[in-house]
């Protein structure tokens, strides 16, 4: 059914991508079941981690859903985002302040809800989250997945399974967002660390059970975010909005 996947892109980007395009022509019909991860594995000539994480991705944008048992079904159109291939390719600087303010109201709200919900497996889960992102980007990494777990890590907490959902609905526009300001903050230091203190400042909260100090530490941090981009140069933004590896649809 489909041909190796080779290139300088990550792997993990390229099969979502072929994944997706395959829905989005139909070839891959509303209720069909995507081949076993064996399968895709075998055809696609990529490990099982990088099938995964692509049809991990998939599940984030509300193209497709796991039944347990059964295996991984495509999404009827209806339930899909709409337009999110087109919003998450697009890295203007209006474009991405608009996807900071989405998630500035729903972050800000989610930490608050966790400071009151979240168990020790969940305070558990986020230390872990944060711990990955400074070891993704000691690697060399960009860390934008272990920054989008760390934010989802905070909403699962919650125990609200909307908010899960919605933030699952929005996950590849999420994850171009998150791409677009961790490339802007990694080009300074100063940024970086900044970032760093307000993510522990996030959850230094939650883990105390201040609901409120954690409502402003989360939307503090994504006001910040916005500032950090706002001061960003005009190369930056012509780079971001050129560099399709780099604002890859595949927070």
């Amino acid at each position: 059914m489909f041909s190796k996947v080779s290139g300088p892109v990550r792997l993990a980007d390229r099969v979502a991508a072929l994944l997706s395009e395959e829905i989005e022509s139909g070839r891959l019909a509303e209720g069909d079941k995507l081949p076993t991860e064996v399968a895709l594995v075998k055809q696609l000539g990529v490990s099982r981690t990088v099938v995964r994480e692509a049809v991990s991705r998939l599940r984030n944008a509300g193209l497709v859903e796991a039944r347990q048992g059964l295996g991984v079904f495509v999404m009827p159109r209806r339930t899909r985002p709409l337009d999110l291939e087109a919003e998450a390719a697009d890295g203007t600087m209006a474009k991405v302040l608009q996807i900071v303010e989405v998630r500035r109201a729903m972050e800000g709200e989610a930490a608050s809800l966790a400071a009151a919900r979240a168990t020790p497996t969940d305070l558990a889960r986020m230390r872990q989250a944060l711990t990955a992102i400074d070891a993704a980007v000691a690697a060399g990494g960009d860390g934008v997945d272990e920054d989008l777990a760390f934010h989802r890590s905070i909403a699962e907490s919650t125990g609200n399974p909307v908010m899960v959902s919605t933030l699952r609905y929005l996950g590849e526009v999420l994850r171009s967002g998150i791409r677009v300001t961790r490339a802007n903050e990694a080009r300074r230091g100063d940024f970086f660390e900044a970032v760093r203190q307000e993510h522990h400042a996030i959850l230094a909260a939650i883990e105390a059970g201040d609901a409120q100090t954690a409502r402003a530490a989360a939307r503090r941090h994504l006001k910040h975010a916005a500032s950090r981009l706002q001061d960003a140069d005009e190369g930056f933004w012509t780079e971001a909005e050129d560099l399709d590896v780099e604002l890859d649809t595949g927070p």
